[in-house]
């Protein structure tokens, strides 16, 4: 189809050889979208890598299934115009997608390539005592907050609270003192909360409950 609305017969060259030049490319385009359940790139340079990467490969006589050594890499990417990283990346994936429920050696008992992946992530006793402790903090936080007076919480809140802190020549203005006298209120004001979130977090962190009999 992309053949009959893009052939142009004044050229001279004969419908058929055109349409055989689409088709390839379809079918090409196809094989790069599909062969893999991981997508590929596909700018020009790095399709031109994956057509042409074995036949390279092969006039250098690097067919092993390994790794590329560092001077073939050199070659390849260096004959075919791409990346030394973008030849080392396709030909490892060249080799096929691998399942994780594969067993690590073919007479079993050696468990599952899953088996062996890192989880990064901390378990769930680690993430409920995170939980808690950043709840305590919150809660400490917005008690402590009452140990101002309503022009330093004002001042802390909108220069340490907000997602947009309002400068110290507005608060100045709103309050009619100068900017350095905002600046002393809001070192004060954050001592005093530090001070008293420390106060409660040692104190929610030491609480037992009372056991219930």
């Amino acid at each position: 189809m992309q053949a009959v609305k893009r052939f142009e017969p004044e050229k001279g060259f004969r419908f058929a050889t055109y349409a055989m030049w689409w088709i390839k490319a379809a079918i090409q385009e196809y094989i790069l979208r599909s062969w893999s359940l991981v997508k590929l790139g596909t700018t020009a340079n790095q399709k031109k890598l994956f057509f042409n990467l074995r036949k390279t490969k092969s006039k250098i006589s690097a067919m092993e299934e390994g790794d590329l050594r560092p001077d073939q890499v050199k070659i390849i990417a260096r004959r075919l115009g791409v990346t030394e990283q973008d030849v080392v990346d396709l030909n490892r994936r060249l080799r096929g997608d691998v399942s994780l429920n594969a067993p690590i050696r073919e007479e079993g008992g050696s468990g599952e390539w899953q088996d062996r992946l890192v989880d990064e992530i901390s378990d769930q006793e680690t993430r409920l005592a995170e939980s808690e402790e950043s709840d305590n903090r919150r809660k400490a936080l917005g008690a402590s907050l009452s140990v101002l007076n309503d022009r330093e919480r004002r001042i802390f809140e909108a220069r340490r609270l907000a997602d947009d802190p309002i400068t110290l020549g507005d608060l100045a203005s709103e309050f009619g003192v100068s900017r350095e006298r905002v600046r002393q209120i809001e070192v004060r004001a954050f001592e005093k909360v530090q001070r008293a979130v420390k106060t409660r977090v040692a104190a929610i962190e030491t609480w037992t409950p009372l056991s219930v009999h």
